[in-house]
């Protein structure tokens, strides 16, 4: 069963905001793990 609750329109947007950075870090650790398997990434 969902619950429903009211959020004002600020916290709504900040949320949004948080999971469109969430969901780049995650693109972007992804790619890095595809690369450091396909061998693009040498170490220093």
């Amino acid at each position: 069963m969902m619950e429903t609750v009211t959020i004002s329109r600020e916290e709504y947007e900040h949320l949004k905001k948080v999971e469109m950075v969430d969901t780049e870090l995650m693109e972007d650790i992804a790619q890095g793990i595809k690369s450091i398997l396909a061998g693009k990434i040498k170490e220093v």
